[in-house]
């Protein structure tokens, strides 16, 4: 007979362990990709073309939509900071605080999410597709091995769009910025310059692009990864809560570093 006291722990033992696995899964399948991306075998000229053709397809068709959706909510944001920093006579504090909110915190996360929805999420959903019908033994037979011919390139897709998705975001904010403080014209580009530079710190630059290469690695890897309830109603849910909860570790750890 069972110790009273271990009664209610052993129904989440097996709650815990399918867990677990399922984090050693994603761990075991984010190494052999990077292992993969690292070997000389897949850049050759062909898999070079596929990667190139891959990233085209991930990355050009997010652009416009999400330049100006980062446009016009960056617009509505200065705005509000601008006219609340004025009505209060912080208006010297307003560019830090724009700067800190949008560019190092918003839009590295806003791009993550937007690729991985817009790409690869669907992309994942093509490779389930591929492995259900039994694809991966074909090209298997073939010689070609489905996770660097198929899974990498899209995987490596993802992180590249997520990157320019950022990069573009952070531009677009940063020039919007500049106009509604200064207007059109170059005279307070000298301050405006200064202002950004005193954010941009040796530190906070290396947290940025560490959080932003980290959260590409996480919407590009996470839905690509295999398991056993591909196909099955919860599949996606399964996939979306685990890149949810890394991107808030991710998004934690970024908070600390910047302001700790």
């Amino acid at each position: 007979m069972p110790h009273p006291s271990r009664a209610p722990i052993q129904p989440l033992l097996p709650v815990l362990r399918q867990w677990l696995t399922g984090w050693w899964q994603l761990l075991l399948f984010g190494t052999r990709l990077t292992v993969l991306a690292l070997s000389p075998s897949s850049w050759r000229r062909s898999q070079r073309r596929l990667m190139l053709h891959q990233s085209y397809a991930a990355t050009m068709p997010l652009l416009l939509g999400f330049g100006l959706g980062s446009a016009l909510v960056a617009q509505v944001v200065i705005r509000i900071v601008l006219a609340t920093a004025l009505s209060y006579g912080l208006s010297r504090y307003a560019l830090d605080v724009l700067v800190r909110t949008l560019v190092l915190e918003l839009i590295p996360l806003s791009a993550a999410l937007y690729a991985a929805v817009r790409y690869t999420m669907p992309a994942a959903e093509q490779v389930r597709a591929m492995r259900a019908r039994g694809l991966h033994k074909t090209q298997f037979a073939q010689g070609l091995d489905p996770l660097r011919d198929v899974v990498l390139p899209r995987a490596l897709a993802g992180v590249f769009a997520a990157i320019t998705l950022t990069l573009l975001a952070a531009t677009i904010t940063l020039a919007l910025t500049y106009l509604n403080l200064y207007g059109f014209s170059t005279w307070g580009l000298a301050g405006f310059v200064r202002g950004v530079g005193q954010v941009f710190g040796p530190v906070i630059v290396l947290i940025f692009a560490v959080k932003a290469l980290l959260l590409s690695l996480a919407v590009a890897v996470i839905p690509m990864l295999p398991g056993a309830r591909d196909g099955g109603p919860g599949a996606d849910l399964n996939h979306l809560a685990r890149l949810l909860a890394v991107v808030l570790v991710i998004e934690l750890l970024s908070l600390v570093g910047n302001y700790y």
